[in-house]
């Protein structure tokens, strides 16, 4: 399917990059936790403090299932900072499109996000230790499901929607 899978931590600019790109190269923006906001009926943290983090992974995977069912394509699509954390999420994602993952600094990160409240996983004493090591656990599972690595800390959204369109029509 030809479309452009966007990954990485939060705060990494995955949407702000995505609905660039989508305007650049005349594709649709899509982001997986609105649309599974929008399938619930409540909010990602809503979602974390009723059902927890699992079933919350459980609704990412069937989203991508769905996807690639009705063959969904002309995408720049926006994932959940977890998804390719959950083994079965990488395999969809290759098949959904262009995997490109949005390489961030944990500092760059947290200055990104330092005031937003609406992050679950953040919600700890140190959340700048937090982040730390929540790059460093996911890493190896971005890298898996890549076919692009981009590092985006010193690029400005524009720079980096150019790059990832110029990395993917390269990759073709």
């Amino acid at each position: 399917m030809n479309n452009i899978i966007l990954a990485g931590y939060m705060g990494c600019g995955k949407t702000t990059v995505g609905k660039r790109i989508a305007e650049l190269a005349k594709y649709t923006f899509a982001d997986t936790d609105e649309m599974i906001v929008t399938q619930q009926g409540r909010s990602i943290s809503e979602i974390f403090e009723k059902d927890g983090e699992e079933a919350f992974r459980a609704m990412e995977t069937a989203l991508l299932e769905k996807m690639i069912a009705d063959k969904s394509d002309g995408l720049v699509l926006s994932t959940g900072g977890g998804m390719p954390v959950r083994e079965e999420n990488r395999p969809l994602l290759k098949r959904l499109g262009t995997v490109v993952y949005m390489r961030v600094m944990p500092d760059t990160v947290y200055e990104r996000i330092k005031g937003d409240t609406t992050r679950p996983l953040l919600q700890c004493g140190n959340p700048p230790e937090r982040i730390k090591e929540m790059i460093t656990g996911r890493t190896p599972a971005y890298e898996a499901a890549a076919k692009i690595v981009i590092d985006v800390d010193n690029l400005t959204p524009q720079e980096a929607a150019e790059e990832i369109i110029k990395r993917v029509e390269n990759k073709a």
